[in-house]
């Protein structure tokens, strides 16, 4: 009789946070971007496809075509910035500390930061932990063969997948995730 009590407490128990959590993202996902659900599921396609490496699933990367140099690169992400107002707030070069550091040679690892300062700041009012967000980066990174790369944070993930955004910051949190993904496109490809 001991038995059967304790699987009825443990069912009831089990029960109840089922439903108690049910409810908690039933009532969520009326609060969620259209197609938050599908932006979901490719981040967890891309979490498996990485062998759960969570950075694999929540960035963007775009190989560089071969022939366009670091410095094109530089280049092409300052144009960009220019054309569509984002501003450019700082160079990390990593490399280059690491290389004064210890005097040798390091792969190429430099980061990029930029900043709708207007955006930023509703964001921010939007959700405090947008500011963990801030700002904007895209990293360069070479490979052990010699290739670069451009890494930057999936933006879909600020415009599409969570708690929907008012206007008009739906529209100039687009406006940023725009910049971004031309900045990687046009870099990656070397479109000045």
């Amino acid at each position: 009789m001991r038995i059967w009590t304790r699987i009825s407490v443990a069912s009831a128990l089990l029960a109840t946070a089922l439903l108690t959590t049910g409810c908690g993202t039933v009532s969520t996902i009326g609060k969620l971007e259209d197609g938050a659900g599908g932006e979901a599921s490719r981040m967890w396609d891309r979490w498996v496809e990485g062998n759960g490496d969570i950075a694999v699933a929540t960035t963007w990367e775009r190989k560089v075509k071969p022939g366009v140099t670091a410095k094109d690169v530089e280049e092409i992400l300052k144009l960009v910035a220019v054309e569509r107002n984002m501003r450019d707030v700082g160079v990390l070069p990593l490399s280059k500390e690491l290389e004064a550091r210890s005097g040798k040679k390091e792969k190429l690892l430099t980061v990029y930061s930029y900043c709708s300062p207007a955006t930023a700041r509703k964001m921010v009012d939007f959700s405090p932990h947008m500011a963990a967000y801030l700002p904007c980066r895209i990293s360069v990174v070479e490979h052990d063969d010699g290739s670069l790369w451009l890494y930057t944070l999936n933006m879909d993930m600020m415009v599409k997948m969570g708690r929907k955004l008012p206007s008009p910051l739906k529209e100039e949190a687009w406006a940023v995730r725009e910049t971004i993904w031309q900045m990687m496109e046009r870099a990656s490809k070397g479109e000045f």
